[in-house]
């Protein structure tokens, strides 16, 4: 290499790409399953290939690549790897609205995206990349599907969905918006479709405790996923109806069963259905709930509705019956579909018994003289002593459930019984843009599966998007085949999976990779678990929860030898940027502009197009739809990639958020430029020691070390900034060299490309990739000198270096010692001389 350090400016235009090649031509971040060195896997979620990458993919993978490139430094066969989640409606989207084909629009994007990686220098090994909408890879996914069908982890059962009439296709429950559906704006109607499922719920006590053993997983996910497998205890038993029928219910507070006053079932519930038969208002009443919200989380902020059967339930102890309703907030799938309503004591009730004037008892208080308490405008859900309920008075809560359990089970009307908020994984989807699920549907022989040695069921290229639906569908021979057990006509199943069935297992491709099976066992499990996994707090629950589900199925049939794929989890704050917008006269929409088509000042901002005002708005995460992005190509053509990577890795500690800043970035810019000029301030015929200089420069090894180690790189980037100055500050010796040259190899895993082109042109051989990571001396991590404050009556005088430890009497000698200090005592007596070992002489006269 040319020795380019003369020049007085770092040109990152030149050297990003030449550094870049070289890395290429050499097979540099190309992982070895064979290799002999300790094995480090570091990953972060692939993206979706929606256009182009955003600030927000550069700081996730930036974090990223400065751990997989520290790993090499420390001797580590690291696997690094990229690929593409590539399955999923925004492609159908674009199928419709733009005329093109997904797989086209998918592919482009993947160039793009790919290219701009690229130009930031990531140190990925490229030849392990796939997309999953690759047949080699679906193709795996569905022998998978169908192993895990065969143990009995798959299943297929009529399940109501969302659908939308006029798009005609299912929609997810967060695409229903006010009861429509997102796109087409159509009322959206509840339907019994049958779905493909995963026993994800089999799995549901294995989950839960194996989050207390992910110790390296911030406690904040852990708890996500906790509530969301929600599993929870207490009493099962049945109401007799009036009717002649009996109603069961689950209940979480039997303590509370003298508060009941009345019982709700779920509008699809059997009870609510046989009334529906009989009843066309209460059939009007179900058909209203069914345009409603259909989670918890939306049930639990709608208007609380309902509809009385005319039935009654007959109060276990008491005898009295209580009014069955239909209410629009009771879930079929939660318990049995039917509750016990306590008003006092549960908000739901509370609002739902408020409007239908029901009874509202206080069956828990705060001490047994608040029992006629009357309530406020809110339930009181918390624990006390029960009052009001006969037998249990003057129990606590604890006392009260076992004592109501054990007279249930004795009378055996109920038993105490464990209910889990989790449900199993529904993976159809009605849609072309995704793996087709691999089962056959005949007359004769009912569902078949797809034999594997005809797998990969591909996709059919010949479709038409332009007719609402599933193209598939549609399709006029893709469906149409003839069963594999009696060869008689039958059909393909032509629902696709769940995009999140891809992302379940898509780590353990990128560590084997054979051409006969998904995955070779010993190599998946010299790679895995992934020692560091990185990504967004969006993706605690489902990403996260359902590859843990799909290790622990794979591990079941026997295809795995361990249970958790990610031994450490990191989830890194966003990337943010005020939004700027004008609001249209006519209706107050608001319409948005990207950061480089407002010219931003002290007064405000304005469009340049027209330069009249726009509206600042706050700084939130960067959205395509805000337009608050920031595009890295802009950024990396003005900069270099080195001085993006640098302010990704700056201020603020990588879990929090990082607002985008235009004299951030700059400052990025001068440092580069100022660690090229440090490094070209090496002098090769340097003598002589700086101790002090030499020490800064082993306890900065030390501590970047610890701080990548610990993801901490705001502290690596400040302990850099510190030695730099340092180095800048010191004469030419040896030791000014060594610090000179530490900068150089702790800063190369965060700035590359300066950090080759510097490593080059000091005549060093190969690769500072390659490079191994400098070796601290322990001897010189601890501080031989200390900084003493000298004080005259309390007030700083002068600072003083002197060996630490030093006696009193030395440290009082040398600040009488100082002219500064001889000058403010001013030939006054001294009457006494307080010295704190190690830290200050105050001098008092």
């Amino acid at each position: 290499m040319t020795d380019t350090r003369s020049d007085t400016r770092f040109d990152p235009g030149q050297a990003d790409l030449r550094w870049q090649r070289a890395w290429e031509e050499a097979g540099t971040f190309s992982a070895d399953s064979a290799s002999p060195k300790p094995k480090s896997y570091v990953l972060e979620m692939f993206p979706y290939p929606s256009g182009r990458i955003h600030m927000g993919h550069v700081r996730n993978y930036t974090m990223g690549d400065v751990l997989a490139r520290y790993k090499r430094m420390r001797g580590h066969e690291v696997l690094h790897p990229m690929g593409w989640d590539a399955f999923g409606m925004p492609a159908e989207n674009a199928a419709m609205e733009k005329g093109v084909h997904p797989g086209g629009w998918t592919r482009q994007n993947i160039e793009t995206m790919k290219a701009q990686l690229k130009r930031i220098g990531f140190a990925l090994d490229w030849t392990r990349e796939f997309a999953t909408c690759d047949p080699e890879y679906y193709g795996h996914e569905q022998a998978l599907f169908i192993d895990l069908y065969e143990a009995g982890l798959v299943y297929r059962k009529e399940s109501e969905v969302n659908w939308d009439p006029v798009d005609m296709t299912v929609l997810a429950n967060e695409q229903v918006i006010d009861g429509k559906g997102w796109r087409s704006g159509a009322e959206v109607e509840k339907r019994k479709l049958n779905q493909w499922f995963l026993k994800i719920t089999q799995f549901a006590e294995e989950l839960l405790d194996g989050l207390g053993k992910l110790e390296d997983w911030p406690e904040k996910v852990r708890l996500m996923q906790e509530n969301w497998i929600g599993k929870s205890s207490g009493m099962e038993f049945s109401f007799d109806l009036s009717n002649g029928d009996t109603l069961p219910v689950y209940t979480t507070r039997p303590d509370t069963i003298f508060g009941a006053s009345f019982v709700a079932v779920a509008p699809d519930h059997p009870l609510a259905q046989s009334v529906a038969a009989q009843n066309c208002d209460a059939a009007k009443f179900i058909e209203r709930c069914k345009r409603g919200g259909t989670t918890a989380a939306e049930l639990e902020t709608a208007e609380k509705l309902g509809f009385d059967t005319g039935i009654g339930a007959k109060h276990p102890f008491t005898g009295e019956y209580l009014p069955v309703f239909i209410a629009n907030f009771v879930l079929m799938d939660y318990g049995t579909g039917a509750i016990m309503a306590v008003p006092g004591h549960d908000q739901r009730d509370f609002e739902f018994a408020t409007k239908y004037n029901l009874p509202i008892l206080r069956v828990v208080a705060g001490k047994p003289e608040d029992a006629d308490l009357p309530f406020g405008t809110e339930a009181e859900p918390g624990d006390g002593v029960v009052v009001n309920s006969g037998f249990l008075d003057g129990m606590s809560v604890e006392e009260a459930k076992a004592e109501v359990i054990a007279r249930a089970e004795a009378e055996k009307w109920g038993q105490g019984t464990t209910v889990w908020r989790l449900r199993d994984w529904g993976v159809s989807r009605q849609r072309y843009w995704g793996t087709p699920i691999p089962f056959i549907h005949c007359g004769t022989c009912g569902v078949v599966p797809v034999p594997k040695e005809q797998l990969p069921v591909t996709l059919p290229d010949d479709v038409d998007f332009k007719t609402p639906g599933n193209p598939l569908l549609r399709h006029p021979g893709w469906k149409h085949v003839d069963c594999p057990k009696c060869g008689g006509k039958a059909e393909r199943e032509t629902d696709t999976l769940d995009t999140f069935v891809d992302s379940s297992w898509y780590f353990l491709r990128f560590a084997s990779q054979p051409a006969d099976k998904p995955f070779d066992r010993d190599e998946v499990a010299a790679w895995l678990p992934v020692e560091q996994y990185i990504g967004g707090i969006e993706h605690a629950i489902l990403h996260l929860l359902y590859a843990r589900f799909w290790t622990r199925a794979l591990q079941h049939i026997g295809l795995l030898d361990f249970a958790e794929p990610f031994a450490s989890l990191f989830t890194q704050g966003m990337v943010t940027h005020e939004t700027y917008a004008r609001r249209a006269p006519d209706d107050g929409r608001l319409s948005y502009f990207l950061p480089d088509e407002v010219e931003r000042s002290s007064d405000g901002a304005v469009l340049k197009a027209d330069s009249l005002p726009v509206e600042i708005g706050r700084v939130i995460k960067m959205s395509k739809s805000k337009k608050n992005v920031v595009d890295p190509d802009a950024i990396i053509d003005r900069f270099g990639a080195d001085a993006v990577r640098w302010f990704m890795l700056s201020d603020s500690p990588p879990e929090r958020d990082l607002p985008w800043s235009e004299a951030g970035i700059e400052g990025c810019g001068r440092f580069v430029q100022r660690l090229w000029r440090l490094f070209a301030s090496l002098d090769a015929n340097a003598e002589g020691e700086d101790k002090p200089l030499e020490r800064k420069a082993h306890q900065a090894i030390a501590a970047v070390a610890e701080d990548i180690e610990a993801l901490s790189f705001n502290k690596a980037v400040a302990r850099i900034y510190e030695l730099t100055s340092a180095a800048e500050k010191a004469a030419p010796s040896a030791s000014r060299n060594f610090a000179v040259r530490t900068v150089l190899l702790l800063v190369s895993p965060m700035m590359p490309h300066i950090a080759e082109e510097a490593w080059a042109g000091a005549g060093d051989g190969g690769l500072i990739a390659d490079a191994p990571w400098p070796v601290h001396d322990p001897a010189l991590l601890v501080e031989d000198e200390v900084t003493i404050a000298v004080q005259h009556m309390g007030k700083l005088r002068d600072t003083l270096t002197a060996p630490k430890g030093a006696p009193k009497e030395d440290l009082e000698a040398l600040a009488l010692a100082s002219e500064k200090v001889q000058r403010s005592i001013d030939g006054a007596a001294i009457r006494k001389v307080i010295v704190v070992p190690d830290r200050l002489v105050n001098i008092v006269t």
